[in-house]
């Protein structure tokens, strides 16, 4: 059979095939640190998991919901007027299964064969995978140390500029870990004023940011609205990944558009879920923020330890990821992450997975406790790889 042309695009799926090789170890009685998946370790709140099931108590929730409940959106906007100082309406949020799902709806949704999207590189793969999907073209602006992995608009051609449909920001960033800087916001909007492209911004990681930083929204800056929308997921601040909650939020006519194609093709979020994000979203936020100090020991654990050991990794801005530079002696990631995971014991991800800028660095997960990664960069000191 012919399948789709499509496929040529996607290769095997990297945290598979790390995953396959971490199971071959652990049958054989190897200890191994994994810090390759961005899963929270954390506990989901009591009040989101009884809100969860309580709803699906009542056989009425387990219909096709076919729509965003009420108090699903009034919870959101209630959430966004506190949380980030930003008003927006109900008819301007959708929900969507976790970002990952959103992405692809938004690229089909947007583009024609063709279009050109401005992707972030290094990025979170499906980024480019939404793109492959709508059979449009990435073109990929560099995130480099040199400006502190942050959009360098002034690089983007102004042909490439003109040309494309939008253009995908994620701040804090995975997996860079970087935070945006006073003005840059602002910039990004007159630019995209300018060049006539949508803003998409993935804001998954707004309450995991360090140093004293507050994490915010792209929709709070003046004109954001105008010109963008936001993805906003619950996953990484209240632990509740599996559940795959998200919203795309911002331009009605963006908003709308996404809708009619979601409509095509599912019958909306489970209703028990609805029933759990609401909740979440009208609970105390202190949990979440102790939940950020939390992630910044571990951090600190991690860089300064490995600082300690010998190699010279920068602290994390924001985000639950570390990127950190190859120690010397290696430069292709894959080959480092490999002979780590076989003589350390403990599993990241290989930057060159993250686009072709990822190349030189590998990304580790702040998912273990402050005392498991000084266990794995003790491992790391002893096998001699540093």
């Amino acid at each position: 059979m012919n399948f789709s042309r499509k496929l040529n695009r996607f290769g095997a799926e990297i945290f598979a095939s790390l995953n396959e090789k971490k199971l071959e170890l652990e049958q054989q009685g190897r200890t191994i640190y994994n810090m390759s998946v961005g899963t929270p370790d954390f506990e989901t709140p009591d009040y989101i998991r009884n809100a969860l099931t309580e709803a699906a108590a009542d056989p009425e929730n387990w219909k096709y919901s076919l729509r965003d409940l009420p108090e699903l959106l009034d919870a959101v906007c209630a959430y966004y007027e506190k949380r980030f100082h930003v008003h927006i309406r109900p008819d301007q949020i959708m929900s969507c299964y976790g970002t990952q799902e959103g992405v692809g709806h938004l690229a089909m949704a947007l583009c024609d064969p063709g279009d050109t999207v401005l992707l972030p590189d290094p990025c979170y793969p499906v980024f480019q995978a939404g793109t492959f999907l709508a059979e449009a073209e990435p073109y990929y602006y560099p995130l480099t140390k040199e400006h502190d992995f942050l959009p360098d608009l002034d690089s983007i051609p102004e042909e490439v500029a003109r040309r494309a449909k939008y253009m995908i920001l994620s701040l804090p960033a995975n997996p860079v870990g970087s935070v945006a800087k006073p003005g840059l916001y602002a910039k990004v909007i007159e630019w995209a004023r300018k060049y006539q492209v949508l803003i998409v911004h993935d804001n998954a990681y707004s309450d995991i940011i360090f140093d004293g930083c507050q994490g915010e929204s792209f929709l709070a800056q003046e004109g954001a609205m105008d010109v963008g929308v936001e993805f906003f997921s619950l996953s990484k601040s209240f632990n509740v990944t599996g559940a795959r909650i998200s919203f795309l939020i911002g331009r009605k006519d963006v908003i709308d558009a996404v809708r009619l194609l979601r409509s095509q093709i599912d019958f909306g979020m489970f209703l028990p879920i609805q029933k759990a994000a609401a909740a979440a979203l009208k609970g105390p936020l202190d949990g979440v923020r102790k939940q950020c100090g939390l992630y910044q020991e571990r951090r600190d654990a991690f860089c300064r330890g490995a600082r300690e050991i010998g190699w010279d990794v920068p602290d994390a801005k924001g985000s639950m990821f570390v990127w950190a530079p190859l120690p010397k002696g290696y430069t292709s990631s894959m080959d480092f992450c490999m002979d780590l995971l076989q003589k350390a014991g403990v599993l990241c991800t290989p930057g060159s997975s993250f686009g072709p800028h990822g190349e030189g660095y590998v990304r580790f997960a702040l998912v273990l406790p402050p005392d498991q990664i000084k266990k794995a960069l003790s491992s790391i000191k002893e096998s001699g790889l540093i």
